[in-house]
C-alpha cells in the first residue's frame, strides 16, 4: 500500500492563505519543550507582524532565543478541506517608532474591519472596554517581525 502525501501549495495559493488570515501559532524555543502560544498577526505582502504583550514566557524564550516556527492553518469544520503554511525564521523587535506606529494601525483596522471582538485586546495589553485605536495610541505590547526565513512548507489537500 502506498503512502499518500498532502501535495504543496503554490505561491499563490499560500500567498492568499496568509493573506486571508489574521490568527497563527508560533512556536518558540522552550527550556525542554518548544513553547507555542496564538497570535493575530497583520501580512504587509513581505512580514508578518505580530504584538506581543510585555509578560508571559514568550518573552523569556524571545530574548534567549529569537528563532521560531509560525503556522497559520484554515480548515472547514469536517476537515474535508485544510491548508496550512509553516514558515521557519525568526523574530525581530521593531523599534522605529513611525514603523510601529504603521503596524499598530493595522492591528486596528484588521480588528475593525474583521468585526473581531473587543475581547481581543485583553491579549494585547489594553482592556476589552478600550477602543480599538487605543493599540496605536499607546504602546502596551512590543511589535514583532517573521524575517529570516529559512524553511517553509505549505501544504493543502484540495
Amino acid at each position: 500500500m502506498d503512502i499518500v502525501k498532502i501535495p504543496r501549495m503554490e505561491k499563490q495559493d499560500y500567498d492568499h492563505l496568509i493573506e486571508e488570515g489574521y490568527v497563527c501559532r508560533i512556536a518558540f524555543q522552550g527550556e525542554k519543550y518548544p513553547y507555542i502560544a496564538p497570535f493575530l498577526y497583520v501580512f504587509d505582502g513581505k512580514f508578518l507582524h505580530f504584538l506581543s504583550t510585555k509578560y508571559g514566557k514568550k518573552i523569556d524564550y524571545f530574548r534567549k532565543s529569537p528563532y521560531v516556527a509560525v503556522e497559520v492553518e484554515k480548515y472547514t469544520k469536517d476537515l474535508s478541506c485544510y491548508t496550512f503554511i509553516t514558515l521557519q525564521g525568526y523574530l525581530e523587535e521593531v523599534t522605529d517608532s513611525i514603523d510601529k506606529k504603521i503596524i499598530r494601525e493595522e492591528f486596528v483596522s484588521l480588528i475593525k474591519e474583521r468585526r473581531l471582538s473587543n475581547n481581543i485586546l485583553a491579549a494585547l495589553g489594553h482592556s476589552p472596554q478600550d477602543p480599538p485605536e487605543a493599540i496605536a495610541l499607546e504602546e502596551r505590547s512590543l511589535v514583532w517581525r517573521l524575517t529570516g526565513v529559512k524553511d517553509m512548507v505549505a501544504l493543502k489537500n484540495i
